[in-house]
């Protein structure tokens, strides 16, 4: 039960960096106290990943492992691409966030468990469940998410708006196509170290890269987000 605690906290918490519900959880902070937030985004994560968990553990029963090694690897992978394609709130969830009344704690809870329902990492704990002690993975993604939501109302508080996002957001999408491979791989050669070496030849070509376009970028060139304020006839 221990490793599918750690390694749903490790998959969970990387999905939720740049994540919708982190916005969410940043903009309830600005108007309810801390504690108030944590508390609803606990209990919304605690009973939607219960259901994910559940939905994963009857469907892994039905499933050989190594089919459902090869479609967790597949499901990593497009989680990777959904988040390279970024999330915003929509207009309607930015009123949600900003203008309900009532209960600030049922308001937090409600707007996250609907925002849960469907999203990427509700599919990954469903994924991990089917392979894993359903139990770990329910303790395990639930605090990863309430982990990675509470850090985003930390730094959002102290930051403001001057997060790196697409740094964030291209760290968290390497991590799952490392995922992502070494799954698919596991999958497809069972007996073979292809999966680790390749998650982990994905890390350091990802990490070269980025050394490499800041070295050829220089120290005093400006980085993209500096430069979104330039006119546009410049």
């Amino acid at each position: 039960m221990l490793a599918a605690t750690l390694l749903s906290f490790g998959v969970i918490f990387v999905a939720e960096l740049g994540d919708k519900s982190q916005l969410m959880a940043m903009t309830f902070a600005l108007r309810y106290r801390w504690w108030v937030v944590i508390a609803g985004i606990t209990v919304a994560t605690t009973v939607v990943h219960l259901v994910s968990v559940g939905v994963g553990h009857f469907l892994g029963a039905a499933i050989p492992t190594t089919a459902m090694s090869i479609l967790g690897g597949v499901a990593f992978l497009i989680f990777g691409l959904w988040t390279l394609r970024g999330d915003k709130l929509s207009d309607e969830e930015e009123q949600k966030a900003r203008k309900v009344t009532g209960s600030a704690f049922l308001a937090v809870a409600s707007a996250f468990f609907l925002a849960e329902l469907g999203d990427k990492t509700m599919l990954a704990t469903v994924t991990l469940a089917a392979d894993n002690d359903w139990v770990g993975v329910w303790i395990g993604s639930t605090v990863g998410m309430v982990a990675a939501d509470a850090l985003a109302i930390v730094v959002g508080a102290l930051l403001g708006k001057h997060l790196p996002e697409a740094v964030v957001k291209i760290g968290a999408a390497v991590l799952f196509f490392a995922f992502g491979a070494w799954l698919l791989l596991e999958g497809l050669f069972p007996d073979s170290p292809a999966g680790p070496i390749a998650a982990g030849a994905i890390v350091a070509v990802s990490a070269v890269a980025a050394i490499a376009r800041r070295a050829v970028r220089g120290p005093h060139t400006p980085a993209p987000a500096e430069q979104v304020d330039a006119p546009r006839g410049s």
